[in-house]
């Protein structure tokens, strides 16, 4: 029998890019002979990301629908036609077995081509409200794997398979990892570690919030790791004294789990997954700037089963503070959301993808 042969489209965020490679490590785990190559969008991280990753990425000429009128929306009916066109050769030349769509716009065109050619295709959708782009595909999907409750609003029910969504296997563990994560950023054992969290490029609001708050902290004796971003390097690492860190990005994130009594994080699809692993109290601060709300759709999915704080960016100033003290002094609250958090967690969430991914190419 011929090796199988996969492609692999998504990306513009990490959210889309992590799922995709660990997808696709499960399946080379399960076929040592099998073909990849990945699609993306040209100009986006995946172009990157994914060689480091060991995997052949081919780019397509797209990008997403703005929400005002811009130059890039004038040129989108062009850059969706270019797409689908290269998306044609692409598929003609490598003839996949089957093809997997991690969301972002790059998996719209690709996807598109290959269900119209009846190869089966398989979409994973990470968020609480679904992406117009797998909207859009579902029609012509197989299966559909999501990593929330009610997704049926979206998708054709037959089709959806709850699975969770793909994480770090080394977020498994962290529990045992306290006292070498103490020692890793050299943090007091005495006082209580706050993580914050504002994602690879960073978080504006979040960042001006904790820069704001600083002595506030040092008042309540917490020590921080502060992972400010990429795009904030600058304004930031000044800040850094004795009991703050700035950290651009974070390189052991189980490590800075492990570190952590309460976490501050926004609420992107794969930190969700990941912090209901991870298993610690958490506030979510989500991003109102993505398409659709959806980090506040996630961030609410988590706290209406009274397992994470929400705080809104629009009522930061009045809520935060009053808040965080509010769960630092209860450890009864810090236990009750870590245990409710812990019980929507979905471990093996890669491996009953690729399950998905096997029924449809032998079918």
């Amino acid at each position: 029998m011929k090796p199988y042969k996969f492609i692999i489209s998504g990306g513009g965020t990490g959210g889309h890019i992590y799922p995709a490679v660990a997808i696709a490590n499960e399946l080379k785990f399960r076929y040592p002979d099998a073909e990849f190559l990945f699609v993306g969008a040209q100009d986006r991280m995946e172009m990157e990301k994914v060689p480091q990753a060991g995997y052949k990425i081919e780019g397509l000429w797209i990008s997403g629908i703005q929400r005002k009128l811009t130059l890039q929306n004038a040129q989108f009916p062009l850059k969706l036609a270019s797409s689908l066109i290269r998306s044609k050769a692409i598929i003609r030349k490598f003839r996949p077995d089957a093809v997997v769509g991690t969301g972002g716009f790059a998996s719209g065109p690709l996807l598109r081509v290959a269900s119209n050619k009846g190869i089966p295709c398989l979409i994973q959708e990470q968020n609480s409200h679904a992406g117009i782009t797998n909207k859009w595909l579902a029609k012509k999907a197989k299966k559909i794997c999501v990593a929330y409750e009610g997704m049926e609003k979206f998708f054709p029910s037959e089709k959806i398979v709850l699975t969770g969504n793909p994480v770090r296997q080394d977020l498994l563990e962290v529990s045992g990892k306290r006292a070498e994560s103490l020692s890793f950023f050299n943090l007091k054992p005495n006082l209580k570690t706050v993580l914050v969290l504002g994602g690879s490029l960073g978080a504006r609001k979040i960042n001006q919030l904790i820069d704001e708050s600083l002595s506030f902290f040092a008042e309540n004796k917490v020590q921080l790791i502060w992972q400010c971003g990429k795009y904030y390097e600058n304004d930031y690492k000044g800040k850094a004294s004795e009991n703050v860190q700035v950290h651009t990005f974070l390189n052991r994130m189980d490590l800075a789990y492990a570190a952590a009594d309460i976490i501050v994080s926004r609420a992107g699809a794969l930190s969700v997954s990941e912090l209901c692993l991870v298993g610690k109290p958490v506030i979510f601060i989500p991003s109102p700037n993505v398409a659709e709300d959806h980090q506040t759709k996630n961030a609410m999915a988590i706290s209406e089963k009274n397992a994470a704080l929400l705080i809104k960016e629009s009522e930061l100033s009045e809520k935060f503070q009053s808040e965080f003290i509010a769960l630092m002094a209860s450890e009864k609250r810090q236990k009750e959301l870590s245990e409710n958090i812990k019980k929507l967690a979905k471990p093996n969430a890669t491996n009953e993808i690729v399950d998905e991914i096997e029924k449809i190419i032998e079918h």
